[in-house]
């Protein structure tokens, strides 16, 4: 009896043992993986952008429009936002927060505690990035990016312990956007002449990964993302305006182009995701 019990004890030991060793071995971050990742956007406005015009055609928007009285027609000035009324009493409504949510591969390699990896991802997305300048008339101009899918291709490093994993990231990125445009003025005409709907530029961030168990883990980052959005001009032509309207005074009396004096496109992303380890 008092063999049995003995081996029973030693059994049950070796099993003990045997669990606590298999807990505290190291966790394997070699090899493929595939997540899934949603979160929010949000765009970082640029307070000094604004309009800027083309009155000569000549591909420089470096002019000014001027009243028939040679005043600055556009003195009221800019917001970063979606103009509330004609005047900038009224207010600008600031970009809001966005979503997003999309799918990503990937390959870590581990050195020990160290990770290095790669990975593609690839998302749907809701965000909006709007600039207003207002005209003496008075009214509102209006342009805005909305960020409707982004993709990128991303490096990481990171420092492995226990189960969990802190990293580094970044890499290129590319945006496909719509541009719109929306005005109070009601007399001249306002045709898209250039609309590029492709944005290219970088990510950067941080984030951490833990492993679950059978394959699952779970993660939380943050994104830096700068994108430089393609060429979006307006060419606003006489429509019912008289001939004393600023945009089509001579000596161009067709009218004028006008386009955003910022190209870039930012954004902070704060995303939780979810994956699988092969």
């Amino acid at each position: 009896m008092k063999t049995a019990v003995s081996f029973a004890a030693l059994a049950a030991a070796g099993l003990i043992a045997s669990q606590a060793q298999a807990q505290s071995a190291p966790t394997d971050w070699s090899g493929p993986y595939v997540s899934i990742y949603g979160g929010g956007l949000l765009p970082e406005d640029d307070e000094d952008e604004r309009l800027v015009f083309d009155r000569d055609f000549d591909g420089d928007f470096d002019d000014t429009v001027v009243t028939g009285a040679g005043a600055d027609a556009f003195s009221p000035g800019s917001c970063g936002g979606q103009a509330l009324g004609a005047t900038p009493a009224a207010g600008c409504d600031d970009d809001g927060e966005g979503v997003e949510a999309g799918v990503r591969v990937g390959w870590d390699w581990a050195f020990g505690p160290i990770v290095v990896g790669a990975l593609a991802e690839y998302g749907v997305a809701d965000a909006e990035d709007t600039v207003t300048s207002y005209s003496t008339t008075p009214a509102f101009y209006s342009s805005t990016r909305t960020l409707q899918r982004l993709g990128a291709v991303r490096a990481r490093a990171g420092y492995a312990f226990g189960q969990n994993l802190l990293y580094a990231t970044g890499g290129l990125a590319q945006a496909e956007i719509t541009n719109t445009f929306f005005t109070s003025n009601r007399a001249n005409s306002f045709t898209p002449t250039v609309n590029d709907d492709e944005a290219d530029g970088w990510q950067a961030g941080v984030g951490w990964e833990r492993q679950l168990g059978r394959g699952l883990s779970f993660g939380a980052e943050y994104l830096y993302t700068s994108l430089e959005a393609g060429e979006y001009d307006i060419r606003v032509g006489p429509g019912t305006a008289p001939a004393t309207n600023p945009f089509i005074l001579p000596p161009n009396t067709a009218g004028t182009d006008l386009r955003r004096s910022n190209p870039d496109f930012e954004m902070h992303q704060v995303r939780v995701s979810m994956g699988y380890r092969f």
